[in-house]
């Protein structure tokens, strides 16, 4: 099985070209949050934080994504002030000591002005420009990349019965509406990533459909980027509680790679490098 391809080959964010055209890349998460799903309070010390996003780096990271605010469902927004507090001193130490693109996980115009001037390079919004009307013309005028993402709702009520006609075009409809707005913001076309929104207003149903369709989203002509790590439709899957979900993570996310996309974001860096690895060197003694 040949990897889908997309007509896209590079990643534009600041200073920085992300070669998209041989390899999928990997985002490596760094939450400083006290209430993540996955890693709560582990790197909400400023400390451990540096050390692990240099780990990560270290283990062949292309992107740090850092978050200080949790979208784990039923989770509460926090304000821009209280996302600076935890993130700030963080983004400008790794703003000088990482080779590799910084990502802020945030929709605050407030907290991305703040972080590109300290270095950051993307941002990573959720809510896909819907949320702060002065964040797109911001992220243009840095040069800096944007991630939008689908989701359904919002983070507190986006796990509440979420219903489709058909998940894969309403996603489809709905980041192209996006990419439209940034594009008419002045972000370029070369600065713009897409994700559909794994766990986001989706049951776990919607989740495989995504994974297993998702070579049709080529139709929007972006870089695709995939969130599976650690969700809770591998617990429903596989029964699996959040620090047993590393082999069904690494199974998601190379499906995903062999359906078109470009960059994945996990919590294991290394273990995923390992997996695309393997899975690359397979597809390469192919007829």
């Amino acid at each position: 099985m040949k990897p889908k391809t997309f007509s896209v080959n590079c990643f534009k964010c600041r200073d920085f070209n992300i070669n998209l055209s041989k390899t999928s890349r990997i985002m490596g998460i760094l939450n400083v949050t006290p209430d993540s799903f996955s890693d709560a309070g582990v790197y909400f010390d400023k400390g451990r934080a540096v050390e692990r996003a240099l780990q990560m780096q270290s283990e062949g990271a292309d992107i740090i994504d850092i978050g200080a605010e949790s979208t784990r469902p039923g989770a509460r927004s926090i304000s821009a002030a209280e996302q600076l507090k935890r993130i700030e001193s963080i983004v400008k130490i790794l703003g000088k000591k990482l080779k590799i693109p910084v990502s802020i996980d945030t929709a605050s115009s407030i907290v991305a002005k703040r972080c590109l001037d300290l270095g950051a390079s993307i941002i990573n919004d959720v809510y896909a420009l819907r949320k702060d009307n002065k964040l797109a013309k911001l992220i243009a005028r840095y040069k800096a990349g944007v991630v939008l993402m689908h989701m359904k709702k919002t983070p507190r009520s986006m796990q509440h019965n979420p219903e489709y006609d058909n998940v894969i075009l309403e996603i489809i409809n709905f980041l192209d509406k996006a990419k439209q707005k940034a594009l008419e913001n002045g972000i370029p076309k070369e600065s713009i990533m897409l994700d559909p929104g794994i766990g986001f207003g989706k049951t776990t149903e919607h989740n495989l459909k995504i994974i297993n369709n998702l070579s049709i989203l080529r139709v929007l002509k972006s870089p695709i980027l995939i969130g599976t790590s650690k969700k809770s439709f591998i617990d429903n899957v596989l029964h699996k509680q959040v620090n047993e979900r590393e082999l069904g993570t690494a199974v998601s996310v190379v499906i995903s790679v062999l359906n078109g996309a470009n960059v994945v974001r996990v919590h294991d860096v290394k273990q995923t490098k390992d997996a695309l690895k393997l899975t690359w060197q397979i597809i390469k003694q192919g007829l």
